[in-house]
């Protein structure tokens, strides 16, 4: 099915009141709830679940199987590998209603997030960071942290590629892709 400048697969469903922006493609059996807000020239994989109110920003790929749930932010131009999801409350029980407690999660611009990774609600995944294949975050990642494990600890540090970067002796490195260098200084990346 084809409506304005998007493209959803026949068995896509999409429910009312969403923005989708132009150029985004939606695969088989995903389900796009209400009043969600997905940009331009995204790709939202084969049985995806975008709950209601999330936010996708611009040129956001999303394989095959994520659940993103209500509270979720992600900014232009983050990877969401297969299999990984979204929390929106801390301690959900079947019995008790917990709608009014939702937690935001924000996925910074260029941030990856591995496949079959958990994040748990409330938490921001800063800049370029990457989330390694099946790590469970439970607290804020900086911007370009290589983020590995149950919990989530950082392995260290990759760049605006997403290339692991090894730092001198000067705390310079260089990525291999780009060519771009940065500083670790304080426990903080810069890019020079």
């Amino acid at each position: 099915m084809e409506d304005g400048l998007y493209i959803a697969h026949e068995t896509a469903v999409i429910d009312p009141g969403c923005k989708i922006g132009d150029g985004t493609r939606i695969w088989h059996f995903s389900h796009i709830m209400a009043d969600c807000v997905i940009g331009s020239f995204c790709n939202i994989g084969q049985n995806v679940v975008v709950s209601p109110k999330v936010i996708l920003g611009d040129n956001v790929k999303v394989q095959n199987n994520v659940s993103i749930y209500t509270g979720v932010i992600c900014e232009n131009d983050v990877f969401l590998g297969p299999g990984c999801v979204f929390t929106n409350v801390l301690n959900p029980r079947s019995a008790i209603s917990r709608r009014g407690e939702y937690l935001p999660t924000l996925v910074r611009r260029g941030a990856t997030v591995g496949a079959n990774a958990t994040v748990l609600c409330g938490h921001m995944i800063g800049e370029y960071a990457m989330i390694g294949a099946g790590a469970v975050v439970t607290k804020d990642v900086p911007p370009h942290a290589l983020m590995v494990g149950n919990p989530a600890r950082r392995l260290g540090w990759v760049s605006k590629a997403g290339e692991r970067l090894h730092f001198n002796e000067d705390g310079i490195a260089i990525c291999p892709h780009g060519g771009e260098k940065y500083r670790l200084e304080g426990g903080e990346l810069n890019i020079l």
